[in-house]
């Protein structure tokens, strides 16, 4: 441990401003004018792979968005860990609410403001001056494999065709990924537990063009006004979903288990005031750890329609459009979910509109064993670093590819992830903590050392 420590110390600058550099990408995979970017951001995640010492590093074309596919493999008899990340991120909107420049990171209080601070390249990036650590130290006790994409917000649409056509080349024993998050530095835990997704696109349509509010006002259906009801339809009065057979697949948790999540250290008065709101919301009868990792949710991302320009249109909209995710557990399907959507959702409309419903992307849910002896090594690797045993989560969030690794290449991941909840990931001033990535290069090499360990 004091060999790790001494090197990050003595590279703890050169690692910051490498991050930082890339983190000035504004690698935004969904929209198509940052697709340069995006490439850029490739050739520079190899370039860095390659500098710490990685083999037959490759830019893997795909349909979309490059993978980076590097290796290190020292001894075949030794076991074989694959490190996955990904290097594009989310869009920066709203603009106007960031403090700084999002793809300009910012150091404020200890933490780094930037688009990708946290979910996932400072994150990812642990990997890799981990990795470096290893090798300079002559300390790395696995064979590593490395297969960072550039497509994870959008779906993460080419990983799957990759993935199935080179199932030899990505064997390994275990995935690693850091792409998920802790309570606390105080109270370290590891995700065990991650949400499936289905996320959906509806339109809305009602005259064949936009009318005068004035004129055609109180005779004809404003498609945002019945798009704002239908969506409403969606929860009933205990926030529970109305979409028949939603809830055929949830299994309930046990009394054991809902004593065990809830355990967890959590204060929910605090979690109001980080948020800036009066009273928590969800479906009744569940805690607010169960709601946010236990049971299925359904959101709106987004809607729009009509006017929204500067000052004043009096227009009856034509169309009217919103963006629909909902967050999945175990036993549920992401087809199957979208399936009864859309046919929900056609089915409550009213004869005086016209509905599209339009399935983007889905991922299905995933439990990891706590008895693994990849568990056991990243439950030692935290213990011998923060001085704590981890306390197993679940998280809210989806990683679709985790369940993909599962049936394609039959292994399990293991989410060891150093974000806080906190971090404003997908909004506006994300940030990420200077000392959670120098901790996480510090723990990194330990799951390596007790991975191998441990599979003796």
């Amino acid at each position: 441990m004091q060999e790790i420590k001494k090197y990050v110390e003595e590279n703890k600058q050169r690692f910051l401003e490498e991050l930082f550099e890339l983190l000035r990408f504004p690698s935004v995979s969904a929209d198509p004018k940052y697709k340069g970017d995006v490439l850029k951001t490739a050739a520079f995640v190899a370039e860095k792979l390659k500098e710490a010492g990685a083999d037959k590093v490759e830019i893997c074309e795909t349909a979309g968005y490059p993978i980076i596919y590097g290796e290190k493999i020292i001894d075949a008899a030794l076991p074989t860990v694959l490190i996955y990340g990904h290097y594009d991120v989310q869009p920066a909107d709203p603009l106007e609410l960031w403090h700084t420049p999002p793809f300009e990171p910012t150091v404020r209080d200890g933490k780094i403001y930037a688009r990708g601070a946290c979910d996932d390249k400072g994150q990812f990036y642990m990997h890799v001056k981990a990795f470096e650590l290893m090798m300079k130290t002559n300390t790395l006790a696995c064979n590593v494999k490395f297969m960072i994409e550039g497509e994870e917000e959008v779906g993460s649409s080419n990983l799957g065709i990759f993935v199935n056509a080179n199932k030899e080349r990505l064997k390994a024993d275990v995935v690693l990924i850091s792409d998920t998050s802790m309570i606390s530095m105080e109270n370290p835990s590891i995700e065990t537990g991650l949400r499936g997704l289905a996320y959906m696109e509806v339109e809305v349509t009602g005259p064949n063009r936009d009318l005068h509010s004035g004129v055609y006002g109180g005779a004809v259906a404003n498609p945002i006004t019945i798009l704002c009801k239908m969506i409403a339809s969606l929860h009933d009065e205990n926030n529970h979903i109305t979409i028949p057979e939603f809830y055929d697949k949830v299994v309930k948790l046990t009394e054991d288990e809902k004593k065990a999540l809830n355990s967890a250290p959590f204060d929910l008065e605090d979690y109001k005031k980080d948020l800036d709101i009066n009273a928590e919301w969800g479906e009744k009868g569940y805690s607010t750890l169960e709601r946010t990792g236990t049971r299925p949710t359904l959101e709106v991302n987004g809607i729009w329609g009509g006017y929204i320009g500067e000052g004043a249109k009096t227009v009856l909209p034509s169309k009217a459009n919103a963006k629909i995710s909902m967050r999945l557990v175990p036993h549920q399907n992401s087809d199957e979910i979208s399936a009864i959507f859309q046919k929900h959702f056609e089915s409550i409309a009213p004869d005086f509109v016209k509905v599209k419903v339009h399935a983007h992307h889905g991922g299905e849910p995933v439990v990891t064993p706590t008895d693994s002896v990849a568990y056991r090594a990243a439950e030692k690797a935290i213990l011998t670093s923060f001085g704590k045993k981890p306390i197993p989560t679940r998280g809210g969030g989806s990683i679709p590819i985790v369940a993909l690794f599962e049936d394609v290449l039959g292994i399990k991941s293991v989410l060891l992830g150093f974000g806080l909840d906190s971090d404003a990931l997908h909004s506006p001033n994300e940030k990420y903590d200077i000392y959670n990535y120098y901790k996480g290069i510090e723990t990194l090499p330990l799951f390596h050392k007790y991975f191998a360990e441990l599979s003796k």
